[in-house]
């Protein structure tokens, strides 16, 4: 859990440094303050490492705020952190997800994102059929070929 000592500076300043260096801002939006949890509680809540939330911080699709040099995660954070996580389990490439999140923050009636998901879904779908496919032959040509040199020991075998 996120130490006391943040969150007293939190409710201290009312506003929390957000990213790096001249990128940096301030967010008065305190009303997730009551969420707020640092890196160890988060990676653990999600299953990941500390260095998975941060190659996707260094990629830019979170932004924990700042305290000093802990990271504070916020719900919507978190919330990113389950698409994210969600979106390399179905196989989508980093790109894709970056859209995806992209277009979340920038359409507030979510048609583009719906559009966009529907897309990736039906060529994600389709991959993955073809994949099965080739799979599935694969397979077949494997059990002949061990049916096949099953077969020929057994004839060896008696001679």
């Amino acid at each position: 859990m996120i130490s006391l000592y943040v969150k007293c500076i939190l409710r201290q300043n009312g506003s929390i440094e957000r990213g790096r260096g001249a990128d940096s801002r301030v967010d008065t939006a305190m009303d997730d303050q009551t969420f707020l949890k640092g890196i160890q509680e988060v990676a653990a809540d999600l299953g990941v490492t500390h260095r998975t939330l941060r190659y996707y911080e260094d990629q830019g699709l979170i932004s924990p705020q700042r305290v000093g040099q802990t990271r504070v995660y916020s719900r919507r954070d978190v919330a990113r952190m389950h698409l994210i996580l969600r979106g390399k389990r179905l196989g989508f490439s980093i790109r894709d997800i970056r859209r995806f999140l992209d277009l979340y923050d920038a359409d507030p009636a979510r048609a583009e994102q719906m559009s966009l998901l529907l897309q990736q879904v039906r060529t994600r779908l389709s991959d993955l059929e073809k994949q099965r496919l080739a799979l599935d032959e694969t397979m077949t040509e494997l059990r002949e070929m061990e049916r096949d040199a099953a077969a020929h020991l057994a004839r060896l075998e008696r001679g």
